[in-house]
């Protein structure tokens, strides 16, 4: 203690802080194994101190004057328990435990136990007062070494590991969302439904895992149909190749979109086992299976940058693929539909112009370098009408 003191004059607080980590180690551990008095026989301390949503229960059993036996231990609140009732709960389950046969309990306030024939004292003065303070040092010192610890751990951490756990609570998933897939549709008018599913691994794009869809069995613009359509054909396909399943499965679209989805994992027996959340336009409004009520996660979280993120990349995947889609059907359209031209002269047209606009703005002249006077002329005569 001296020299700690001497530090602290110095201005040395590192030091000085080292020093009374050691001098608290030390302490802790002789309140583990210190005689403190030969007048005291056999008896049972506890105290207790509640952190947020946890207590935490410190037991000394005493024989003959001497601490045996030293037990921190942990129990969940609910909002209702109070200290007393916490502690009269865990007393006669610490004592069974640790075989005491103690006819004397030490406690730091008055508890009303099942024993009536055990002896409670709250001392305030004495050997017996010193031992409930000693109780309440290891306390404390579990529960620095436990704050101490959790610190610890979340500065090893990665970043990917920081934003799932962060997800996962913000989502109460049961799981790491290590995996998550991320559904969009896409269509102009009814015309030419595509679908999208983006796969995140370890909060990033596995761009090797993206997968599209030709929207088989809907007729017209129907997102919902559409989006119960591809949920079914994807999970179908991974339950039939017996392939991993994602741990949260993200749906574009709001409510009737996530109902749609939700339909196609109770066909197949996936319901309740994936976490299902649907994301309405507004980005920050997320929506739980059966709940009217929308989520919100700040906009700062990193969680939501992440959902967002997915979101993007399944929009503009849809996006790309139904351009890709209307741009087939306008190439056979414009190109494929006039009488004579073969395949063979639509592809060097489209290799030395680039696109079916570029030949239309181009001459007879030009298309004659290409494909010769007698094609030409049939795209000459095609286009001017």
């Amino acid at each position: 203690k001296e020299e700690m003191q001497v530090q602290a004059e110095r201005l040395n607080f590192e030091k000085a802080q080292a020093l009374k980590e050691k001098l608290t180690v030390f302490e802790n551990y002789q309140s583990k194994s210190t005689v403190v008095s030969t007048n005291i026989k056999d008896l049972d301390v506890f105290s207790i101190k509640l952190e947020e949503q946890i207590a935490f229960v410190n037991y000394l059993k005493i024989i003959d004057g001497a601490i045996i036996h030293a037990q921190t231990s942990e129990m969940t609140m609910n909002l209702n328990h109070d200290k007393k009732q916490l502690l009269a709960f865990a007393i006669p389950i610490l004592r069974k435990r640790f075989e005491s046969m103690a006819q004397e309990i030490v406690v730091p306030f008055e508890l009303l136990l099942p024993q009536k024939d055990i002896q409670i004292t709250i001392p305030s003065i004495g050997d017996k007062k010193k031992l409930l303070d000693l109780s309440e040092k290891n306390l404390k010192y579990f529960i620095h070494q436990k704050q101490r610890k959790a610190t610890e751990y979340a500065s090893r951490q990665t970043s990917t590991e920081r934003i799932l756990t962060t997800l996962q609570k913000d989502l109460g998933i049961k799981d790491l969302p290590t995996h998550i897939e991320c559904f969009d549709n896409s269509n102009i008018m009814g015309t030419n439904p595509v679908s999208s599913c983006v796969v995140f691994k370890n909060a990033k794009p596995s761009k090797k895992d993206y997968r599209h869809y030709n929207v088989k069995t809907v007729e017209g613009p129907n997102d919902f149909a559409s989006m119960e359509e591809v949920v079914y054909r994807r999970y179908k396909r991974l339950l039939d190749e017996q392939q991993s399943l994602p741990q949260l499965i993200l749906i574009d679209g709001g409510k009737g979109q996530l109902s749609a989805a939700v339909a196609s994992l109770k066909k197949l027996d996936l319901y309740g086992k994936v976490t299902i959340v649907g994301i309405a336009k507004r980005l920050e409004e997320l929506y739980f299976p059966g709940e009217s009520i929308p989520l919100h996660i700040s906009k700062k979280s990193e969680s939501l940058k992440l959902i967002q993120h997915a979101r993007n990349e399944s929009h503009r995947f849809a996006i790309n693929f139904h351009r890709l889609k209307r741009s087939k059907a306008m190439l056979h359209s414009e190109l494929h539909d006039i009488p004579g031209i073969g395949q063979k002269s639509i592809e060097k047209l489209l290799a030395h112009f680039g696109s079916v606009k570029k030949i239309r703005e181009s001459n007879l002249e030009e298309w004659e370098k290409v494909v010769g006077k007698a094609i030409a002329g049939k795209l000459n005569a095609y286009f001017s009408n």
